[in-house]
């Protein structure tokens, strides 16, 4: 049987993530560090085969995915399957902000409770059946061959857990970095981890030279 591996990457920075906003489906673009992230990035997997790219349709993810695919002369299809969970009236908002707001919604979201549905957002359970139908769709098109997918936090969590066979409510002891790389293999069965969280191509110090 062919499995299709999957580049799986968080979009660079944004200045939301710097402010520690919740962005959900508001479209923020890469900040400039985010930008030089995803240059760090296509220089890192300069010599990957990658037979296709995949992006959220949110500016942040389609960005960081094109900063990879123009170095080949590649392009990038969008799905909206890719997208971070939809938050609803969280969006805009910090941590803080929610606590101050709305104590029994933030209780209920830092609990990772499955059904919560954020005020016009959507639940984990929504967002999990989304992604894994997504990546399960995208991935069957391309057996024997490695896909690059770039989405967000959420989306990256579903992913690992999916892999990982953890559930929703499991905590996360895993990191979703900006542009690290993360590599999972897809078969019919489903998903499995292959490694996680490589973020060595940002070590480089002109990255912190880049935003100063």
């Amino acid at each position: 049987m062919q499995v299709t591996r999957i580049l799986a990457v968080r979009h660079g920075e944004t200045e939301w993530n710097r402010d520690t906003r919740i962005q959900g489906h508001t479209d923020i673009g890469l900040n400039a560090r985010g930008r030089r992230q995803a240059e760090l990035l296509a220089r890192a997997l300069r010599d990957e085969p990658i037979a296709a790219f995949y992006a959220s349709d949110l500016s942040r993810a389609l960005e960081t995915a094109q900063a990879v695919a123009r170095t080949r002369g590649q392009t990038v299809a969008t799905h909206t399957g890719l997208r971070e969970r939809a938050f609803g009236r969280f969006e805009g908002q910090t941590w803080a902000d929610l606590e101050a707001r709305w104590p029994e919604d933030a209780l209920s979201w830092r609990k990772r409770v499955p059904d919560f549905v954020p005020a016009g957002g959507e639940s984990l359970l929504q967002l999990r059946e989304r992604v894994v139908a997504t990546v399960e769709e995208l991935a069957a098109q391309h057996p024997g061959e490695q896909v690059m997918m770039v989405a967000h936090g959420g989306v990256l969590d579903i992913l690992y857990r999916a892999a990982t066979r953890l559930e929703l409510q499991a905590p996360r002891s895993w990191d979703l970095s900006n542009t690290a790389i993360n590599r999972l293999l897809w078969s019919p069965e489903g998903l499995s981890l292959v490694g996680w969280a490589d973020t060595s191509h940002l070590q480089d110090g002109s990255l912190d030279e880049s935003t100063t």
